[in-house]
């Protein structure tokens, strides 16, 4: 390792364990974050814990904590929020919280509506088999959102920031988050899993779905083939349509099988966004973008 200039041999040490530290940092930030959520859900089910209460102080934790390895470990430093935006992603994340409360509600009455059975299955046997559910009707919800006409307009605002970071990743029109959530919860609920399952479900989804977003450089060795990434994620954001794919956001064998698989080692996106910005609102303009689906002018390639 080269010196600085002005570096004497303490401060070139100091510098060469602050590195060793952070590469470190790079291969433990996942399993870190995995573990907290397999410790969680065991202590939940343990001493009884509400479940609602815990995914709410898990997703704060959750989103401090990869704020936190944005600035240790940044993948771009031109990609932090400014005070601002954070003032922007606040509003959306109102939003985002308001879309999923209401896909939960309605998928709550049709499956309570319906009255299915139960699996009869195992814990051990219904959280893999859930898992696999969730994120293929993600996965299909999500593909859906970026090719037809009308979701695009709703999705879209997701994609017009010209950054990936933790922050907007709540950057969410409320009809999308309740189109996208309500498609994986009516699935897993019309499923009959049990709601210890469903509760293992939700803390994955919540830890990919923020992880995959966040503005960090990570090593997920093997798992890269596996689980979706936020290198991964990066290219999905790309405004080179051809590019983009990866529409998993917890698993990457979705993407693989249906051939939207794009990523190889060091490919990366030279721009993201939307490949027509003049087509969305900006992102600072809140109201004009939840109106944005209803507008006739608007233009969607």
């Amino acid at each position: 390792m080269e010196n600085r200039p002005g570096m004497g041999p303490l401060s070139a040490k100091s510098w060469a364990i602050g590195d060793l530290s952070r590469e470190v940092l790079r291969y433990a930030a996942y399993p870190i974050l995995a573990l907290s959520a397999v410790w969680l859900f065991a202590s939940t089910l343990h001493y009884g814990w509400d479940r609602g209460q815990s995914v709410q102080f898990f997703l704060v934790g959750v989103i401090l904590y990869l704020a936190a390895l944005e600035r240790v470990i940044p993948h771009r430093d031109d990609w932090h929020p400014t005070g601002r935006e954070l003032c922007w992603y606040a509003a959306y994340f109102v939003f985002t919280m308001v879309g999923a409360v209401l896909a939960q509600a309605v998928v709550g009455a049709v499956v309570a509506a319906v009255h299915g059975p139960g699996l009869g299955l195992a814990l051990r046997t219904q959280i893999p088999v859930a898992l696999l559910t969730s994120s293929l009707a993600g996965y299909l919800a999500h593909r859906l959102a970026h090719s037809h006409r009308w979701l695009w307009r709703v999705h879209g605002i997701h994609h017009v920031p010209a950054k990936v970071n933790v922050a907007n990743n709540g950057v969410n029109h409320v009809l999308d988050v309740g189109f996208k959530q309500g498609a994986v919860q009516l699935s897993l609920g019309l499923a009959g899993f049990s709601p210890d399952c469903l509760f293992a479900v939700a803390l994955f989804t919540l830890v990919q779905g923020y992880f995959v977003h966040a503005n960090i450089d990570v090593r997920l060795g093997i798992f890269q083939h596996v689980l979706a990434s936020p290198e991964q994620h990066r290219l999905h954001h790309s405004a080179d349509v051809a590019e983009a794919g990866h529409y998993g956001v917890d698993l990457a064998i979705w993407d693989r099988l249906f051939g939207s698989f794009t990523w190889r080692p060091g490919r990366e996106p030279d721009v993201v966004g939307v490949h027509d910005p003049a087509a969305f609102p900006e992102t600072g303009s809140v109201l004009a973008s939840l109106l944005h689906p209803w507008r006739r002018s608007a233009r969607t390639a």
